[in-house]
């Protein structure tokens, strides 16, 4: 028998941030067999618990009905996987989204200086003959952990479009953004300036005059700070130094970019410790920061977790790129629902466990799944 909705129901994010989503489904009549909150709630839980597929969440779904059935009535049973993909390709990516993020400020800290990285992500899996496959640009706030945002574009290129409406949903006063070569625009260093945070950009050869003009300073003028690391990790030994000028006076272009107060040179040295062999690069940045060469080499190395912690995260523990949701809305929407299942394991701070084994215990312990949850 399904139990009415309890008061601890009523405070968890299902119930909160995402109750005012508009069913695609929505007739006259307002009748349904699975209720929208209820395949929700399926979906957030199956995931959580490992499930990567529509099959794999029925599958779930019939196996813990008596769980599920605590939060919400479940009156009809479990919708089937063609009921899951209709929906979650009907379902409005933009509101889905926004309620993504509210929850999102909801449960997160964000500190004055904490970097948000911009970088973009294709989910292969989504694409089909006739349709490229959807790329998705996130804001991932790097020492809380969490994604903050996320935009669709059609193709890579679009990111400098997407980037300008990230920065429009997100709080950032305060915090540092960083982009690759692709986000430095004039444009997105003005929004940047206008949401009361810094900025440092990767310069490449899309903006090859800026970067010539870097160049000719860091060989003709006083290099002002300097800061040297050493990582020996993953199998490598690594050198970063870091070098960072104030004097603008051969940036042409300076006064199109807002807020500009230094330019940066970072020189890598990496030694294969296996092969013993060296590999060597220089970058370049341009930023709304004072010279601080110690804080500029840690926040380009920050601005990478987006990959190792948010789109590795998503490819490997979640299998997105090997998922073949093609319809609708549905690559955009389960990105999403990849990105609450992450943090709300990420969230859960109380073992040592990998993500995986996580994912195991939540598909097996009915109370490590509520913790993990928060239900």
């Amino acid at each position: 028998m399904a139990n009415n909705i309890d008061t601890k129901t009523s405070n968890s994010l299902f119930m909160s941030e995402f109750s005012n989503l508009t069913d695609p489904r929505r007739t006259n009549k307002g009748n349904f067999t699975y209720p929208l909150n209820e395949i929700l709630f399926l979906t957030i839980s199956a995931v959580v618990s490992g499930m990567k597929g529509w099959s794999d969440i029925e599958l779930f779904g019939k196996s813990k009905l008596d769980w599920l059935q605590q939060y919400f009535p479940y009156q009809n049973g479990i919708p089937s996987h063609d009921v899951l993909n209709k929906v979650f390709s009907a379902l409005n990516s933009e509101a889905f989204s926004h309620s993504f993020i509210s929850w999102i400020n909801s449960i997160s800290d964000m500190t004055k200086g904490e970097v948000v990285a911009i970088d973009g992500k294709t989910i292969r899996g989504s694409g089909s003959q006739g349709k490229s496959a959807i790329h998705i640009v996130s804001a991932y706030a790097c020492e809380n952990r969490l994604c903050l945002a996320q935009e669709a574009t059609e193709e890579k290129s679009n990111e400098i479009t997407a980037i300008p409406r990230l920065l429009d949903l997100m709080a950032i006063k305060g915090c540092v953004v960083t982009t690759d070569a692709l986000g430095c625009q004039k444009k997105i260093a003005e929004k940047i300036v206008e949401k009361q945070a810094d900025y440092v950009l990767m310069v490449k050869d899309n903006q090859k005059n800026l970067k010539l003009d870097i160049e000719q300073s860091f060989d003709s003028l006083k290099i002002i700070q300097h800061n040297q690391t050493l990582d020996s990790g993953h199998g490598r030994i690594e050198i970063r130094t870091c070098e960072a000028i104030d004097d603008l006076s051969l940036i042409k272009a300076r006064r199109n970019w807002k807020g500009l107060q230094s330019v940066i040179r970072i020189s890598s040295e990496r030694i294969d410790k296996k092969t013993n062999t060296t590999s060597k690069a220089i970058r370049y940045y341009i930023s709304s920061i004072k010279p601080d060469a110690k804080r500029m080499n840690q926040i380009v190395r920050d601005h990478w977790k987006v990959e190792n912690n948010l789109h590795w995260n998503l490819d490997v523990i979640f299998n997105e790129d090997a998922g073949l949701k093609k319809k609708g809305n549905s690559p955009f929407n389960f990105n999403i629902v990849n990105k609450i299942a992450l943090t709300l394991i990420e969230q859960n701070k109380n073992n040592k466990m990998s993500k995986n084994a996580r994912r195991i215990k939540a598909a097996l312990d009915d109370k490590y799944r509520e913790t993990i949850l928060k239900v």
